[in-house]
């Protein structure tokens, strides 16, 4: 298999490869490492990498990542980390329109026309810098020994090629899902090197027109991680509560890969918070093992207030008794019911206290950390925050683990905006919209889809799957829709673009999802029989002085059951720290700051907090109103 530059100009090709998307979860040598959350079979590559920047493609060092070649005029990077914001690239923050606009013409493949492949509109375009990437590492000793070995990219913005030791390994193109590739016919004993080609463009640009600073690099970790010859490479836990809401049952599908011939047997256990042994399962290895229908009695319901987790544990064990690999996931048990126009939590009508939160931080930009994550939660714990909705992207796995233990709802958004295909100037105008029912759209979007549902398919906290964010609507998005269905009838499905073409209405989103309609617009709505609960997927827009009129919003759910709530735009500010060029002060500057032309300037800067997590006064009108349905 050769890399070929065409792909960045072709909606069809976008993973090349890859693994397939599985579940998230964690896998350890022993139980013992999974209680510690430590794994030995684990090697972080993030740190200082090697790196080159260009301009073009034309301009970028053809065969950087065959064995020999000179890299003494390198420079080097911090992975993780944006490019732009290590002083590589130009800084830009853009709201609707594509960064292009007015400066180079581009429609989207094939939406002029079936033979219109826009072919060399990236792979020979002026305006797509290259960053080059180059990390050498020995297999650490707890690896060496492993049947396989892979990598994982957890977000790559924006398209990128891999090689090891020469070797191409793939190709991936959706920045916020992570991409892994098998390494392990590549690997030498010894010096390995891993190199990455980063394209800030491709037709994936086209998909990901999200109102956010627009960056490239290897912005999220980078690890290697071994492989035992009897491996769990999916995992899905399907945890029932019955109609009683006392008891309950749970199943388990596991999809083996290795020595699945092996004597070997699948142990499967399940705690409660005390350590009461409740599952307690074997069944032999073999390439699908499933455990239907275990009961549970008197289950303890997971809810905002009680995020009640149970411990699960599969174990792959040996003939000898030697665990082979443990695998641990916490579970929860909850209820989500659609009956008639009213949404059900556990038999209680469901209230979204929630917020739309991009990953931010002033210094790093997305590449957030750890106690970013941790901040964030305090600050919902602090002003009745239930709910989150991930815009416009799938954010760091850990988020969702920890918004299982905080109790936090969440819409778990795919990476899809192309608000800049169907939006110009202010009026809807679709003819060059994307994906829309163009079928050289459609496997790129469902691909997304994938990556997102099968990563957090286990995670208690997640009520809804969104199929994107103001991307019109078609068949495509019809058939994202189609999908979500088809393989997770647990939960609802969410998607405002709807509202801009009604023929799509029966057959996409469970819940009518707007933007900004004003109080009396949603009275209307509610007041006329409608078909589907309300839920405001984005609303309130706290730039300047703004959330005064929350009370109004929240008054219709007195009014109307079938108003659920909703999210406001948005949690924090998108500003970077800078160092005032006349002062020598440190400054928070927002889009239009950097030169950044065109831009939508200080249209990033509409977060319930500052971009260095102080709180606006606005906050405490979420405090006080959120506070009176906390319940």
């Amino acid at each position: 298999m050769e890399p070929d530059m065409k792909w960045l100009d072709d909606p069809q090709v976008f993973r090349v490869g890859q693994l397939p998307a599985h579940s998230d979860h964690y896998w350890y040598r022993d139980e013992d490492e999974a209680r510690a959350h430590k794994s030995s079979w684990t090697q972080s590559l993030d740190g200082q990498w090697q790196f080159k920047f260009s301009d073009q493609p034309a301009h970028r060092p053809v065969g950087f990542y065959e064995q020999g070649y000179d890299t003494s005029d390198f420079g080097s990077i911090q992975v993780p980390s944006h490019i732009e914001l290590s002083n590589y690239a130009q800084l830009q923050y853009i709201n609707t329109l594509y960064p292009w606009e007015g400066k180079i013409y581009r429609r989207p493949a094939y939406t002029m026309g079936p033979d219109q492949s826009a072919a060399g509109m990236f792979s020979e375009a002026p305006d797509n810098s290259v960053g080059d990437y180059i990390k050498h590492f020995r297999l650490a000793s707890g690896l060496a020994d492993q049947q396989r070995v892979i990598v994982q990219f957890d977000g790559v913005e924006e398209a990128m090629y891999v090689w090891l030791n020469g070797h191409f390994l793939g190709y991936s193109e959706d920045s916020f899902s992570r991409a892994e590739f098998d390494l392990t016919d590549a690997l030498v004993d010894g010096d390995n090197v891993l190199a990455v080609a980063v394209f800030k463009r491709s037709t994936a640009s086209f998909l990901e027109d999200q109102d956010m600073f627009r960056f490239s690099g290897i912005f999220r970790s980078v690890r290697l991680v071994g492989v035992p010859r009897i491996h769990v490479d999916d995992l899905n836990i399907r945890p029932v509560v019955h109609q009683d809401l006392q008891d309950g049952e749970l199943s388990v599908g596991l999809k083996l890969n290795g020595a699945v011939g092996e004597h070997a047997r699948v142990h499967l256990t399940v705690f409660d918070k005390d350590d009461k042994l409740i599952i307690d399962e074997k069944q032999p290895v073999s390439k699908r093992v499933s455990f239907d229908h275990l009961p549970v009695s008197n289950v303890i319901l997971w809810t905002h207030h009680n995020p009640y987790l149970y411990h699960l544990m599969v174990t792959i064990v040996d003939d000898a008794g030697d665990t082979i690999e443990a695998v641990p996931y916490e579970i929860g048990f909850r209820r989500l019911e659609l009956r008639g126009q009213v949404i059900y939590l556990n038999g209680k009508r469901l209230v979204i206290n929630g917020v739309n939160r991009h990953e931010w931080d002033a210094t790093t930009g997305r590449a957030v950390s750890m106690a970013d994550m941790k901040a964030d939660l305090q600050t919902f714990a602090d002003n009745h925050i239930n709910a989150v909705r991930t815009c416009h992207y799938p954010d760091q796995i850990p988020w969702y683990y920890m918004c299982d233990q905080a109790g936090i709802y969440m819409m778990a958004e795919n990476n899809l905006e192309t608000h800049g295909t169907w939006q110009k100037m202010g009026a809807v105008e679709p003819s060059d919209n994307v994906p829309g029912s163009l079928p050289q759209w459609r496997d790129a979007v469902l691909d997304r889809a994938r990556n997102n549902y099968e990563a957090f398919k286990n995670h208690p906290a997640v009520l809804f799957w969104s199929l994107g964010n103001e991307s019109y609507a078609g068949d495509d998005i019809e058939a994202m829709n189609t999908y979500y269905k088809a393989m997770d009838a647990s939960r609802l499905t969410h998607y405002e673009g709807v509202v801009r073409n009604r023929d799509y209405e029966t057959t996409i989103s469970d819940v009518e999802s707007r933007m900004y309609a004003s109080p009396a617009e949603i009275r209307a709505y509610l007041s006329e029989h409608p078909t589907k609960p309300f839920l405001d997927c984005e609303y309130m827009h706290d730039m300047g002085n703004s959330l005064g009129g929350l009370g109004e919003y929240m008054a219709l759910l007195d009014d109307f059951p079938s108003y659920q709530g909703g999210f406001i735009w948005d949690f924090i500010d998108q500003a970077l720290w800078v160092t005032d060029e006349v002062t020598g002060r440190q400054v928070l500057r927002y889009g239009g700051d950097f030169d950044d032309r065109h831009t939508d300037g200080e249209f990033s800067g509409d977060g319930l907090m500052f971009a260095n997590r102080q709180a606006k006064p606005a906050m405490q009108e979420v405090r006080y109103y959120y506070g009176q349905y906390d319940n």
